[in-house]
């Protein structure tokens, strides 16, 4: 069987430890799944109409600022509106968040500190703590595609981040579409989904760092049996 293409969408730097996670999480899913799959890294700068020609999900992956911020927002879009697999995780996540606000919600200044720290109307903005290598407690909304995923409504991820949603903008979110399913002991937002769609989830922690050959993680090989089964319909 031809391996499926899967896109993974951010500046790959193989001695970034979550990109290296990443890769090897894929492996962990795939060899306990036996699904035949093809990641390839793609700059968003890079990003173009080819890229979804073959492509069976995208993964929006850690490690922004991206290159091409609003390449990276149109793939996401993309994907949110024709149904693509997509996974967002630590950075993904926050690009998750943007995308939604400017096209679904209708704030076209919404922006991400890391781009422009002064912008009038932060979605997403620093963290007053750093979360990066930290590991934390998670609640679940029991209704949700994640708690399904998990087979629970609690669990313990890691962290590689220091950027989340802007707390004056939690309710403007939870007015919409956009589901938050996740929450940390705090209440903060840190795990949103899309009902409806095969697969549109985004996490703020980074699901692939807690990934091991013998317990690949649930996350990510839910994402990839998507994608594989999204494959096979195209």
């Amino acid at each position: 069987m031809k391996p499926a293409r899967l896109a993974l969408l951010g500046e790959y730097d193989p001695g970034f430890v979550p990109h290296a996670a990443t890769d090897a999480a894929i492996a962990h899913s795939c060899a306990a799944r036996g699904l035949a799959m093809e990641p390839r890294w793609v700059s968003t700068e890079a990003i173009d109409e080819r890229l979804f020609e073959d492509c069976v999900g995208i993964w929006i992956a850690p490690g922004s600022p991206y290159k091409s911020l609003e390449k990276t927002l149109g793939a996401i879009r993309r994907a949110r509106e024709t149904g693509l697999p997509c996974l967002g995780t630590c950075g993904g996540f926050q690009h998750i968040i943007i995308e939604y606000a400017r096209n679904v919600l209708g704030f076209a200044d919404a922006q991400h500190a890391e781009y422009d720290p002064y912008a009038s109307r932060l979605f997403v903005s620093r963290l007053a703590c750093s979360l990066v290598g930290r590991e934390m407690d998670l609640h679940f909304k029991a209704d949700s595609r994640v708690a399904q995923i998990y087979g629970a409504a609690e669990a313990r991820e890691r962290y590689y981040c220091n950027f989340g949603v802007s707390a004056d903008v939690v309710e403007l979110l939870k007015a919409g579409t956009l589901r938050v399913v996740g929450s940390d002991a705090e209440g903060e937002v840190r795990v949103v989904e899309m009902p409806g769609h095969p697969f549109f989830i985004g996490t703020l922690f980074v699901p692939q760092m807690l990934s091991t050959p013998d317990r690949p993680h649930p996350l990510v090989t839910a994402f990839l049996e998507t994608a594989a089964q999204f494959g096979l319909a195209k």
